[in-house]
């Protein structure tokens, strides 16, 4: 049953594709027909996180789990979540802990699908892309929206594009270069991955890092799916502070890449 409704969703596409017509259709097949759970990470997102939520409700065809993680956002982004009183739109208000990566592994804790993704809530990766990664999945474990391979792009100021692109350089030299988007942040992973990798619940982006390069180790299958990583229109980025403050990100991330090719744990 599941390959039957692969194959047509894959006639859908190449149909899409070809004629160009469906572009925006919300019509999408999912390949395996399992529920769906997005894990959204915010602080301060109010201007955004509805027009995301009813995004992803537009571009998943599938049964969808919605996972709000709000780090008890001083612009109320969790009251906005609360008053929009959807079934499948579930909200976790942390009142003391704070962080990225812990907000995302509160979401995975707390999921319940098949297939467990997370995303920026700033609206600057697209919700339209999950269609294409949620069909790669069928061919393989874990599918990363990536900035860096063909088709993808990074239209944010220079500085942080050159910061991203050399620390992937680097993270490519070596834990290697067959993952080009290694602090991408923005993925799908069947639940199994997670039987046998654990989720490393500390830092910011590299936390991407060390779960990919695991998630590697464990011979899971990952496939990249290009997307173009646009500018925030709407709110204030939270990790927009200065180039020092790059420098001292990076310069973490270099320390986590050292570690995970010289003194890694295979778990």
């Amino acid at each position: 049953m599941a390959g039957a409704y692969y194959n047509y969703a894959v006639a859908i596409r190449a149909f899409d594709n070809f004629y160009g017509i469906f572009g925006s259709s919300t019509f999408y097949i999912h390949p395996i027909l399992k529920m769906v759970s997005i894990i959204l990470p915010t602080y301060n997102e109010a201007p955004n996180i509805i027009e995301l939520i009813e995004e992803l409700f537009k571009n998943v065809a599938g049964p969808l789990e919605i996972i709000v993680v709000d780090d008890d956002s001083p612009d109320e982004t969790w009251r906005l979540v609360e008053l929009y009183n959807n079934p499948n739109v579930k909200l976790i208000r942390r009142m003391e802990l704070r962080g990225l990566a812990t907000a995302i592994y509160a979401g995975i804790k707390e999921s319940k699908g098949d297939i467990i993704g997370w995303m920026d809530a700033d609206m600057c990766m697209p919700a339209s892309n999950l269609k294409t990664m949620l069909l790669r999945l069928s061919e393989c474990d874990i599918a990363i929206g990536s900035r860096y391979v063909k088709g993808g792009g990074d239209i944010r100021r220079f500085y942080r594009v050159f910061f991203s692109r050399a620390i992937n350089w680097f993270a490519g030299l070596l834990l290697g270069f067959d993952i080009k988007d290694y602090d991408s942040g923005f993925a799908l992973f069947k639940r199994h991955v997670f039987d046998k990798v654990t989720f490393p619940p500390g830092g910011y982006g590299d936390y991407f890092i060390e779960l990919i390069f695991k998630s590697k180790n464990a011979n899971f299958k990952i496939e990249e799916v290009p997307y173009v990583f646009k500018r925030r229109t709407k709110g204030k980025s939270k990790t927009t502070v200065n180039v020092f403050h790059y420098i001292r990100l990076g310069f973490s991330y270099i320390l986590k890449i050292i570690a995970l090719k010289f003194f890694r744990e295979r778990r």
